[in-house]
């Protein structure tokens, strides 16, 4: 069985894109320049063609890329004496449109919201130019009500957002099943419950939901609450357990105005994620601090670590999954058939990559002209 990511129909993102766009999530959102690493530029240090590029992403682990390069100063080393500013967000569509009225230069995202940002725009607002990470997203359960995943029929079950790449992938895998269910309203075999993931664990915990398709730390939330993983997304539905679940998108005028920006951050993204994976505890425990100073509040152990376990942090944009996901998308109607071509942009990436002495990655035919 292969899955769909989800994508946020185009009639959604006109709705959503009137939220703020820096959002206080269960602490969600501020622009943390507190840190000393964060703000540190040295005195001497060059500066790029920009005196500062305005980065975006979740406080998320699954955009650990981001938290961990700018918590420990890798990004801004790579940058020199341009000087990062972030902002955090909660959702992919107000991320978006920050991008589109240059609030942002760069950000992490996911699959769902870049696709929709380029189809709105017809193609010319983003380009992905790297990924970042793969899998963290997990249907969970509570084990009274449901045994198994035939048990899911007549079920309440919690997506983030209507459209989002969860929800997405909630709509394919039933149509898997054989099973329907309207795509707007949620209701049919399945009841899909759109609930923010800042209160799907009290939603949880009051019985008004029966489990959630949802991505780390939230899946792991509701396990230390006592649901049970049902299916775990990568491992159980993409063929190769792989797909995009965070990638990095640029604005097309900054890019060509700034290539020597985007490549100083995309050098300091690669040598994040290197980093990560040769000091596993050391990050895991860098984006807990991050994710503290952003929300208020640390992920305990029992949360952070099975979360962190399941996701890869990865260069590779995974293009091919992405161009799946679409489809799902297109397949539930949240989503018109899409003209992919041109949204990747992966040159910058690929001359990083053999500086560094990695394989160059491939954009499954979706690359820029």
């Amino acid at each position: 069985m292969s899955a769909a990511r989800p994508l946020t129909t185009l009639r959604a993102i006109a709705a959503i894109a009137a939220l703020p766009l820096l959002l206080t999530a269960c602490g969600y959102g501020s622009d943390n320049d507190d840190d000393p690493k964060q703000a540190q530029v040295a005195a001497d240090a060059k500066k790029l063609s920009v005196d500062e590029v305005r980065i975006g992403y979740f406080p998320n682990l699954t955009h650990a890329t981001a938290l961990v390069g700018v918590q420990e100063g890798i990004l801004q080393k790579e940058l020199g004496g341009t000087k990062i500013s972030p902002s955090t967000f909660n959702a992919g569509p107000s991320e978006i449109e920050a991008l589109n009225s240059g609030s942002i230069d760069i950000g992490w995202i996911g699959p769902s919201p870049s696709i929709n940002g380029y189809t709105k725009s017809n193609g010319e607002n983003l380009r992905i130019v790297s990924g970042s990470a793969s899998g963290g997203v997990k249907l969970v359960v509570n084990p009274k009500k449901v045994k198994s995943l035939k048990d899911l029929k007549g079920k309440k079950i919690a997506t983030p957002q209507l459209g989002n790449t969860q929800d997405v992938a909630f709509l394919n895998w039933i149509a898997e099943q054989g099973w329907k269910v309207d795509a707007q309203s949620g209701r049919g075999d399945v009841s899909v419950v759109r609930t923010d993931n800042k209160v799907t664990p009290d939603a949880y915990k009051s019985g008004s939901i029966d489990g959630a398709w949802v991505p780390e730390p939230t899946a792991s939330k509701l396990i230390a609450d006592g649901a049970k993983v049902l299916l775990n997304e990568a491992e159980d539905l993409w063929p190769d357990k792989k797909f995009v679940i965070t990638n990095i998108i640029v604005s097309q005028k900054f890019l060509k105005e700034h290539p020597d920006v985007v490549e100083a951050v995309l050098r300091g993204s690669v040598k994040t994620n290197a980093w990560i994976t040769a000091n596993p505890d050391q990050a895991k425990a860098s984006a807990n601090k991050a994710l503290e100073g952003l929300t208020g509040k640390a992920l305990p152990t029992e949360i952070l670590d099975p979360a962190w376990e399941s996701i890869t942090f990865l260069n590779d944009p995974l293009a091919s999954t992405l161009d799946t996901q679409a489809q799902y998308a297109v397949k539930a109607g949240l989503l018109e058939e899409p003209n992919l071509k041109g949204i990747y942009d992966l040159a910058p990436l690929n001359k990083v990559l053999k500086a560094e002495g990695e394989p160059e990655v491939d954009d499954a035919g979706l690359g820029v002209k």
